[in-house]
């Protein structure tokens, strides 16, 4: 079998407008399971909004990996061990707070009971974080007061223009230990430096014995371009941005009409060469 992993992005990918897997999605995915592929749910969502997914998915019976926070934790579904972890540089949580009021957009992160914590609760894409994310938020006077625990990533969500200048402003000054790139036009992810889909990737397969080229890789968003670069297959689906198109091999249909399970009914079940 030339693919003996998929790694899937959800939102805009797995998941459909509503948030929801498809039954072609589904059925594919046991079937690519059967087949002996591993499959690992590779997304910018923390940990608590991918396992329902994973759940869903029966990985925890059936064996598959998350990669939540663009990698920055590495879980096993089955038996729930935490493979790999790495935390936000704490001395750089005043900047992304004060960087996001002064620029009139908001910087979130997630609380230890899994809500989404902001300095508001109003905010459209505050609230579009907690829909992906299907959790409540809880907003707090001081974001940075409130984060006195350790984290493993910083959104800040926005008009794009507004969030652009956040982004250089960190970059240029904590360029060597945090990288902050886009998953959405509107959502900046701010994460430790050496975190990527990508990074993560290579880790999980490295332990697993599968090489790159034996991994497929399906996205849509600009956090997915490490990933889709490094896998031996890139599957972008045709919801996707067209900076993103620009990386793959096989432009799938969109996230709803089952472009996941095209693609693993294409690479996986017939066994093409691609």
């Amino acid at each position: 079998m030339k693919y003996k992993a998929l790694a899937l992005d959800l939102d805009g990918t797995l998941t459909n407008k509503d948030k929801k897997v498809s039954k072609e999605n589904k059925i594919a995915i046991e079937k690519a399971i059967e087949k002996g592929v591993q499959v690992i749910l590779a997304s910018g969502r923390p940990l608590f909004g991918i396992e329902p997914i994973a759940k869903e998915l029966e990985l925890e019976k059936k064996g598959g990996y998350i990669l939540a926070f663009n990698g920055g934790n590495i879980v096993e579904c089955q038996t729930g061990n935490l493979l790999y972890a790495t935390m936000m540089p704490e001395n750089c949580v005043r900047d992304i707070c004060r960087l996001a009021r002064e620029n009139g957009v908001h910087a979130l992160t997630y609380s230890k009971d899994d809500r989404i914590v902001a300095e508001s609760d109003t905010d459209q894409y505050v609230i579009l974080e907690a829909v992906c994310n299907d959790t409540a938020i809880l907003k707090v006077d001081d974001l940075e007061k409130y984060v006195d625990y350790s984290v493993a990533k910083f959104l800040v969500v926005g008009p794009h223009e507004k969030l652009l200048i956040v982004q250089d402003a960190l970059l240029k000054k904590y360029g060597e230990i945090l990288n902050a790139f886009f998953s959405e036009d509107y959502f900046l992810e701010v994460v430790p430096a050496e975190v990527a889909k990508d990074a993560a990737l290579e880790r999980l397969l490295n332990r697993l014995g599968i090489s790159s080229e034996e991994l497929i890789a399906c996205g849509d968003g600009m956090n997915d371009i490490p990933m889709l670069k490094y896998a031996g297959l890139a599957a972008v689906m045709d919801n996707g941005y067209e900076e993103v198109k620009a990386y793959a091999d096989y432009l799938a249909p969109s996230n709803d009409d089952h472009g996941v399970a095209d693609v693993i009914n294409k690479y996986i079940l017939k066994n093409k060469e691609g």
